[in-house]
C-alpha cells in the first residue's frame, strides 16, 4: 500500500501535532489508536489502559489499527497514520510481552509505504499529560523500539528533522510527493 504513510517515534516528538498540521493542509490523517482508548476507557472505568492491562490495551490498539488500515486502504492518495500496526509490537516490546503470532502476522500483512517516517526524541517539546504519563527516558525507550520493530519489519526509516512543524510539513510533503518515493 503504497499510499498509506506512517509516522512514528516515542511520545513527545511532535508527530501529533505535525499530523494536524499535515491534515491542515488537505491529507487525509489517521490519529492515533492509543489516545482515544485511553480516553474511552478512563470515561467509561475500563481497565484496558497502558498502566492498568498492557495486554488487553495492546488488543484494542490492535483492533482500531486494523480497522483504520482496512478503510484506508480503500482510499486513493496519501493517508497518513499517527503510528501503525507494528507500533503495537513495539509497545508490548517495552513492557516485555512478546507479541502474538496473529499481531506479528497481521504487521506483516497489512503493509504501510516503505519508507516510514520517525520522530527522534526531541527534549525541547516533550511533556506529559493526562493520557501521556511517560517519562523522558521511556519516550527515548519507544523510539528505540520503533525503530527495532519497524527495522526487523524491513521499513525504510526516514527521520524527521529537529525543526518547525511547518518545515517538517514540507519535509514530509516532499519526501511522499516524490515520484517513486514510496516504492516497495
Amino acid at each position: 500500500m503504497k499510499h498509506l504513510h506512517i509516522i512514528t517515534g516515542g511520545p513527545g516528538s511532535g508527530k501529533t501535532s505535525l499530523i494536524a498540521a499535515l491534515a491542515a493542509e488537505g491529507l487525509r490523517c489517521v490519529p492515533e489508536a492509543g489516545r482515544a482508548i485511553i480516553q474511552d476507557q478512563v470515561r467509561k472505568s475500563g481497565r484496558a489502559l497502558p498502566w492498568d492491562d498492557q495486554e488487553a490495551f495492546a488488543a484494542m490498539m490492535l483492533t482500531r489499527d486494523m480497522l483504520a488500515y482496512g478503510e484506508a486502504a480503500q482510499l486513493s492518495g496519501p493517508v497518513i497514520f499517527d503510528r501503525g500496526i507494528p507500533d503495537v509490537i513495539g509497545y508490548l516490546r517495552l513492557c516485555g510481552i512478546s507479541a502474538p503470532s496473529s499481531m506479528t502476522e497481521a504487521a506483516e500483512r497489512c503493509r504501510y509505504a516503505r519508507r516510514v517516517f520517525i520522530a527522534p526524541p526531541w527534549p525541547a517539546i516533550f511533556n506529559q499529560d493526562a493520557e501521556r504519563k511517560q517519562t523522558l527516558e521511556e519516550a527515548e525507550a519507544t523510539y528505540q523500539a520503533m525503530v527495532e520493530v519497524y527495522s526487523d519489519l524491513e521499513y525504510e526509516l526516514v527521520p524527521l528533522p529537529l525543526v518547525s512543524i511547518a518545515d517538517r510539513v514540507k519535509f514530509v510533503l516532499d519526501e511522499i510527493l516524490q515520484p517513486g518515493s514510496s516504492d516497495p
